[in-house]
């Protein structure tokens, strides 16, 4: 057993102090012991005889390095050192402990909530898809899995983002603190406007391929309205994401584990919600003031100049707003295929009532997912920096079994999470039953049609995050800000496509009991 070793100073005469680690030198790894060889280079033979020494006790890195955090604790890793410096700052908060029932209890409420805001969007699509603004501007409906995407790739990431800062110790001083939050939330800001034009955009080249109409009134209607819902929807829930992270730190919660389902609880519901009041408003416009939409449009562009400013001040932010535009791009394009199937499916009467379980399907699948991604990017973190480590490894694609059925804590949450599928899609269907929403008859055969789209989503884009996340660290991507956005448009296009893919067979075998139509 190893004693403890106090803090000693020595003064000499010539001044000069040398900082000598004292404890077991296995925990040191071999950059760090030639550090505190050649530091002795430095002194001559005379100055060697008067040097202060600093006796401090050894702490392998400010993430914990040998001492063995939580999340390693409850799987079967070993604790040796991942990360080499000694220098990243103060030491964090340690992790929690976490064990199956902790992180289910932990998730639970938080998915619930998320599951039920998802309940709440997709009536309101069920409601919206008998407006005008819906059946004349179709393109509207390839819209509504764009932006609820764009939630998850924007909220979720920035969840993710600040979760991570706030396990590692960044955000623990309030001026870490407020750096942290006006450069994230301008960096969100610009990429809200962006993408949400770029949605726009890939909705009318959707809506244009198919039947080959072209109509510049709808055009400028859907980039109005894509941009303004964009923004003001980053903007509220990105105030929220920052209140529930640092809540939940001073609760003693893992941030990981609720964070980005309450990003997603309220998300579908102020998205769709805003989405609809936009473009509905926006259309009634559309024959008396024609200038109103390039009005909107521009006043939102005109803000990015500002934006840009804020968010390069912030280091992380500045990052990001150079190098994080490839998966939010990508993902928005992803979503709209799923927004294209959406349309076209809706707009036949005989699967109207698809409309209700869209966003609980993809939104459910989304949450679980962007959690998974969530907890294995903090767990990285933890041992150092993307790039470094023997994280480096580049990893084949990991088989099934290890990423469900092995020891270690990321295996155990990717079991509680797909075990939360089945009890919470029950929940949500009977409350959609039960509130008399929707075109469709929930029968036995139905619910099992729809339980094994939910499931074999999910399962797919778990095993997906599990190697996605490690891949992305090996290459030197965070995966805080690249996992989240590809994850959650695979989501939605796996949601929309298994769904879709549901109610066609439904039909074609002729269960009329389930009345998929009207």
């Amino acid at each position: 057993m190893t004693s403890k070793l106090e803090p000693k100073e020595v003064h000499p005469p010539n001044g000069i102090v040398l900082p000598i680690v004292v404890g077991p030198i296995d925990c040191l790894s071999s950059p760090d012991r030639e550090h505190l060889v050649e530091s002795s280079e430095f002194l001559g033979p005379e100055e060697e005889r008067g040097v202060e020494v600093v006796v401090i006790e050894s702490r392998a890195n400010a993430k914990g390095v040998c001492e063995e955090d939580a999340l390693l604790e409850n799987g079967s890793q070993t604790t040796e050192s991942d990360d080499t410096s000694t220098d990243r700052g103060p030491e964090p908060v340690s992790p929690l402990k976490e064990t199956s029932f902790s992180i289910g209890l932990q998730v639970l409420f938080p998915f619930l909530l998320a599951g039920f805001g998802t309940v709440a969007a997709g009536m309101v699509l069920d409601i919206v898809q008998h407006w005008d603004v819906f059946k004349y501007v179709t393109e509207v409906f390839i819209l509504v899995p764009a932006l609820l995407g764009l939630k998850g790739n924007l909220e979720m990431t920035l969840a993710s983002r600040l979760s991570t800062a706030a396990n590692i110790g960044q955000m623990d001083t309030p001026k870490e603190l407020w750096k942290m939050i006006t450069g994230n939330m301008a960096l969100i800001q610009v990429q809200a406007t962006v993408v949400g034009f770029l949605a726009s955009i890939a909705a009318v080249v959707f809506g244009w391929i198919p039947d080959g109409h072209f109509s510049i009134g709808h055009a400028i209607l859907l980039c109005a309205s894509s941009v303004a819902t964009a923004f003001i929807a980053s903007l509220v829930l990105g105030m929220i994401m920052i209140g529930v992270i640092i809540g939940s730190r001073k609760m003693g919660i893992n941030p990981d584990n609720v964070a980005t389902p309450i990003a997603a609880s309220l998300g579908d519901l102020i998205t769709l919600a805003l989405l609809s009041g936009i473009s509905w408003g926006l259309y009634i416009e559309l024959e008396d003031k024609p200038y109103v939409n390039p009005l909107v449009c521009a006043f939102f562009v005109a803000l990015l100049p500002l934006w840009i400013i804020i968010a390069r001040r912030n280091p992380a932010a500045r990052e990001v707003l150079y190098s994080g535009w490839e998966p939010v791009i990508i993902a928005m394009a992803i979503s709209s295929v799923g927004g294209l199937i959406l349309g076209k499916t809706v707009s036949d009467p005989n699967f109207a009532g698809m409309a209700v379980f869209t966003p609980v399907i993809n939104g459910v699948g989304g949450n679980l997912v962007a959690v998974q991604a969530s907890r294995i990017s903090t767990y990285l973190h933890m041992g150092g920096i993307p790039g470094e480590g023997p994280e480096t490894i580049s990893r084949k694609c990991p088989s099934p079994c290890s990423t469900f059925f092995s020891s270690d804590v990321n295996s155990r949450s990717a079991r509680v999470l797909f075990l939360l599928v089945v009890p919470g899609h029950l929940v949500f269907l009977y409350t959609i039953s039960s509130m008399q929403a929707g075109h469709t008859t929930l029968t036995l055969i139905f619910i099992v049609f729809y339980m094994t789209a939910a499931l074999l989503q999910v399962l797919i884009l778990l095993y997906i995050a599990d190697w996605m996340v490690h891949w992305m660290w090996s290459r030197g991507l965070d995966p805080d800000n690249f996992s989240i956005p590809y994850l959650t448009a695979l989501g939605d296009l796996l949601g929309t496509g298994l769904l879709a893919l549901s109610f066609h067979i439904l039909w074609l075998i002729g269960d009329r009991d389930t009345d998929v139509g009207d």
